[in-house]
């Protein structure tokens, strides 16, 4: 009688943990058929915790350029939700919008004469077969997915945008060509070498044409030892914001030691945050 109540109990046990496994869902996917870039785009899409569509309540939205599952919307969705959890509320819990890439290097790039330049940076010309998009991405994001974003979830208005490298030079030209789209701008080791430095050339310029509102801006560099040139493209570019950006920006710069380019991204958002809303819960 004993080992059939054993075996009872054993086979009770076996049973709970071969149930049906239940996925775990961090947002969902939508598909947009975009007019300024002639083809469909994955947007992966996350809700902040209470979200519920017949309440009040607004939410900032945060926009990332890299914003594939398999490449950076997973982890700062991460961050965001960390950070946006009662017991820290370092700032408002946020919709996450990632953007899936489908030719990176088109869509980040600004036109130029000729590819001269990338030789100087260890690249080949033929590894960019495509270039110079960014005007269209950029006509998506103002004309097309901030649009939809607003007409399809409770947004409050308030929008920030994450790039990084070649996602990051698109996030710097944004913000020195259409500064009003975001509010905060999140840059890091941004690929001002495009061009051959033609848009660093052209911020003074640039900025003075549009100087007006409030916004913040991040800007990240990871080791000089690894990079030298865009090393001292993220303190020119940092200098020159604070001297030219005008009353309303605030300029946070973040030099990373310890990260080479292909880690940086996760710490430097991190850091960002920090910098941008250095209040928690237990600070404020």
């Amino acid at each position: 009688m004993k080992y059939s109540l054993l075996l009872f109990c054993m086979l009770l046990a076996v049973a709970g943990f071969t149930q049906s496994p239940k996925p775990i869902a961090i947002g969902h996917s939508i598909e947009l058929d975009s007019k300024e870039l002639k083809e469909k785009r994955t947007i992966n899409i996350y809700l902040p915790e209470g979200y519920n569509a017949e309440d009040s309540a607004l939410y900032p939205v945060i926009y990332i350029i890299d914003g594939g599952m398999e490449e950076d919307f997973f982890h700062i969705t991460g961050i965001v939700r960390f950070n946006t959890q009662p017991w820290i509320n370092r700032f408002p819990r946020s919709i996450v919008v990632g953007i899936e890439n489908t030719n990176r290097r088109r869509d980040c790039t600004f036109p130029v004469a000729n590819l001269d330049f990338v030789e100087k940076m260890g690249f080949k010309k033929e590894q960019f077969t495509s270039y110079g998009g960014s005007g269209a991405y950029i006509a998506f994001l103002q004309k097309e997915l901030q649009p939809y974003i607003g007409s399809h979830y409770k947004t409050s208005g308030s929008n920030t945008l994450i790039g990084e490298s070649l996602a990051g030079l698109l996030a710097a030209e944004i913000l020195l060509k259409h500064r009003s789209l975001f509010n905060t701008y999140i840059i890091m080791s941004p690929s001002l070498w495009w061009g051959d430095g033609s848009l660093l050339a052209q911020a003074p310029s640039l900025l003075k044409k549009e100087n007006n509102g409030k916004l913040n801006v991040y800007v990240g560099a990871c080791s000089k030892e690894e990079d030298k040139r865009m090393y001292d493209d993220a303190i020119a570019l940092a200098n020159i914001l604070q001297k030219e950006g005008g009353a309303g920006m605030k300029v946070f710069y973040d030099y990373l030691p310890n990260e080479i380019h292909s880690t940086m991204m996760h710490q430097a958002v991190y850091n960002a945050f920090k910098l941008i809303y250095p209040g928690t819960e237990y600070q404020k």
